[in-house]
């Protein structure tokens, strides 16, 4: 064998769930979920509808036709069928498109997660408004019983959302004004009034020390960034190299019993390698940590969805 040929990434088979899985989401009042993995790509049930996101024209094809089996055994169809292509860079992105289905449909749609609504956009971006390798971190959350929580990167607010419901106050920011509209919306769609829960269309890394000199302090905090990310100031956020900087703002505004969620797409930073980072930051802070660990998510194969980490703060 030739040695070039040695070295490429052996290709991984789609794994689909079982059907008695969906129906397992559905008596659990959950719409969204992953159906198919495999290394060229997903494919997502979200709601009526499903998503294929690929990363090749093969794989397309592959993913395709697994749905359509997996369809005809699991006795459920999508309505529509959207594609989304997985390009290397981010400034290559583009919207889903219609591959299958009524085209006169409204391109927003409702999906439930252990009963909780969130409003997804096939037309708002790359990105249909709720990241479904999170569901097991959302349902953790009231665990906490949180009382004030900050959700930092907070997109269309999930979160904020499920700690809504556990009657805490909230803080959500994000760069984005449009995410946030998205996220009072979620907030709507589950009967939450506004009243305790701000939204603030700004930098974290920059709010979060005028936070902590506000005296403004929190029992949960969110902590999700981008792999990469750039603000209307022009600067740069790389999740590898500003990790620790994050960590060390969250601790400023860390209550005692805080429970900060550590959470990253970058492939460089695994659950070991949050808690290693993560804990020094903690012993120069002088704050003593433990950390959970939430079992994987029965949809979500290894090496698929974010790396994550509850850390403790005593």
């Amino acid at each position: 064998m030739h040695p070039s040929l040695s070295r490429r990434p052996a290709v991984q088979p789609i794994t689909w769930i079982a059907p008695a899985q969906r129906a397992l989401f559905e008596a659990a009042g959950t719409t969204a979920h992953r159906i198919g993995s495999g290394s060229g790509g997903w494919v997502e049930r979200l709601g009526d509808d499903a998503m294929i996101s690929h990363k090749n024209d093969a794989a397309l094809a592959e993913l395709s036709a697994g749905l359509e089996t997996w369809s005809s055994q699991s006795g459920w169809a999508p309505v529509r069928v959207f594609t989304r292509f997985l390009p290397l860079k981010n400034d290559e992105r583009i919207s889903p498109v219609l591959k299958s289905g009524d085209a006169t449909l409204p391109m927003t749609t409702v999906v439930t997660e252990a009963g909780v609504r969130y409003g997804l956009d096939f037309a708002a971006g790359y990105s249909h408004g709720l990241f479904l390798d999170q569901r097991a971190n959302r349902a953790q959350l009231p665990l906490f019983k949180p009382k004030r929580m900050l959700n930092t990167f907070a997109y269309t607010c999930s979160f904020t959302v499920v700690a809504g419901l556990a009657g805490a106050e909230t803080v959500s920011v994000d760069l984005s004004k449009k995410s946030l509209d998205r996220g009072k919306q979620n907030l709507a769609l589950n009967g939450i009034a506004e009243t305790k829960h701000r939204f603030i269309a700004d930098d974290a890394q920059e709010l979060m020390p005028r936070l902590e000199r506000r005296g403004e302090r929190f029992d949960v905090i969110i902590l999700d960034p981008p792999t990469f990310s750039r603000n209307d100031k022009g600067r740069l956020w790389q999740v590898e190299q500003h990790f620790e900087d994050l960590v060390n703002a969250a601790l400023e505004l860390a209550m005692p019993k805080c429970a900060i969620l550590l959470s990253t797409n970058c492939t460089k930073l695994d659950p070991v390698s949050l808690e290693r980072r993560s804990r020094q930051c903690a012993k120069i802070k002088r704050r003593a940590v433990d950390y959970v660990r939430i079992a994987s998510q029965t949809d979500f194969p290894a090496g698929h969805g974010a790396s994550t980490l509850w850390m403790l703060v005593r």
